[in-house]
């Protein structure tokens, strides 16, 4: 099969389309022929040699997928060959053919495009598991969304919205106001002009803090975030996008997000009664060895059509190093992917 190789670690170009050995399913796996694969900043950070839990390069990245199922191993009932599918693995997924397990599946639905199918796993069980079963959101309780025009910000407005959410105030370049306005941003808030703690104390008032944040920012953005919340509100960190400029690795600026990020201390957190939330998907998919339990909770949203990933663009396995630049500069709006 063909796959897209990490050869080592640095810019874009790194990346190579090898052939590599077909993937054979065990029992309770699938493997699935990949129409189109999901990118994310982990991979990013996979490839500029940024992110710990990446295998070492050589290596093929990629945490999500849509496809067609060509085979089944033992003891899977719920799945068929030619079954159009979305799904996770633990990596993989840039490549023509993956394997993971039935239990990582949904059906594709009919009215879903691959690039679509594999637009939804990471995001939006990100999201559900930050917002929800981590986050503790309630009808009617405020939140704040950084990045929100991105496939994880984008995925937060949607199922924030689901579960009933009060007022949503989300971060973005001025120039993606309208869109993620239209997806279900009250109030966007430009991180590039604007100081966004300052712009959520004016538009909320000082006695009215808020319930959830959802931060893969990083760096002083963690003390920002944690400022505006009120007794009994959360801070999820789930990643940390400011150690990132540029499509190389600079230790300037990974440095300079390191310094300015927050240290937590339990005693203050026990006094305001507020508490920060930790989220690494890869680490709870190793202990508890499916996320099938995040993304099952998904299936009504879908069916029901409040959940649809936004696809900002497509690129062939081929242009895979432009699709990685595309994401780095922060172009899209929703979900970049490979179509293979």
């Amino acid at each position: 099969m063909r796959a897209l190789v990490i050869t080592e670690h640095g810019g874009p170009d790194v990346l190579r389309i090898e052939e590599r050995p077909d993937p054979q399913p065990g029992p309770g796996e699938v493997r699935v022929a990949v129409r189109a694969a999901g990118i994310n900043f982990a991979d990013l950070l996979a490839r500029m040699g940024l992110y710990e839990d990446a295998p070492k390069p050589p290596c093929v990245v990629g945490y999500e997928f849509a496809g067609d199922i060509e085979t089944v191993g033992e003891g899977v009932a719920d799945f068929t060959p030619g079954q159009r599918v979305l799904g996770g693995c633990r990596f993989g997924g840039y490549a023509e053919l993956v394997v993971t397990g039935a239990s990582e599946l949904l059906p594709l639905p009919d009215d879903w495009s691959y690039e679509e199918g594999a637009a939804l796993v990471v995001h939006y069980v990100t999201a559900y598991a930050g917002l929800v079963r981590y986050g503790s959101l309630r009808a009617g309780e405020d939140v704040l969304l950084h990045a929100a025009a991105g496939g994880v910000g984008i995925a937060s407005t949607q199922v924030a919205r689901a579960e009933g959410a009060g007022t949503i105030y989300g971060t973005a370049s001025a120039s993606k106001h309208d869109v993620i306005r239209g997806l279900g941003v009250d109030h966007p808030i430009d991180y590039t002009s604007k100081d966004f703690r300052k712009e959520v104390r004016r538009i909320a008032g000082e006695d009215r803090p808020l319930d959830v944040v959802m931060d893969a920012i990083g760096g002083s953005s963690f003390r920002k975030s944690w400022s505006l919340l009120g007794a009994g509100g959360r801070l999820v960190c789930f990643g940390a996008s400011s150690v990132m400029d540029g499509e190389k690795r600079n230790p300037l600026t990974m440095a300079r997000a390191l310094a300015t990020m927050p240290i937590f201390h339990p005693v203050p957190m026990m006094r305001s009664s507020r508490s920060v939330i930790g989220l690494n998907m890869l680490r709870l998919w190793d202990a508890k060895g499916s996320f099938d339990e995040y993304l099952e909770p998904l299936r009504a949203g879908i069916e029901s059509g409040k959940l649809r990933p936004v696809v900002a663009e497509a690129f062939p396995l081929e242009r895979a190093a432009d699709a990685h630049r595309f994401l780095a500069e922060r172009k899209n709006i929703g979900k970049v992917v490979l179509t293979v």
